[in-house]
């Protein structure tokens, strides 16, 4: 699926000051939702590994995580599935974002737990 991913989050939340988490291990990628996503008004912490994603989950209970899939140490797929392991965190909605469009991907991160899939690159119009 590729669509807008401002545009999706805020079909998921209706309100605004809901916690995401964005994991993505490119910096540049990082800033960029952070900056937009802030500005329409989300609460927005950073992990840039899915061991640290899995970590910062369980001490922040987000709303959203927003998930890359190709990542060093623990790819997105593998940290997707700990998440949704993990108690207390079994229905925390997860977004992939991957520059992986295949089907084949988008199935895997369906089988990991997934709720939603953004293929990048992304536009942040509003």
């Amino acid at each position: 699926m590729n669509t807008d991913s401002i545009t999706l989050v805020k079909n998921i939340f209706v309100m605004s000051n809901e916690k995401i988490l964005l994991v993505d291990d490119e910096v540049d990628v990082i800033e960029f939702l952070s900056y937009n996503l802030i500005k329409a008004g989300f609460n927005v912490s950073t992990s840039t590994t899915g061991k640290e994603a899995i970590e910062s989950a369980k001490e922040m209970k987000p709303d959203l995580i927003i998930l890359d899939v190709m990542m060093p140490e623990m790819d997105g797929i593998e940290a997707c599935y700990e998440i949704k392991e993990t108690k207390g965190l079994e229905n925390v909605l997860v977004v992939f974002l991957s520059a992986k469009g295949e089907d084949y991907s988008q199935i895997a991160g369906t089988e990991a737990g997934a709720d939603s899939y953004i293929t990048k690159p992304i536009n942040p119009k509003l």
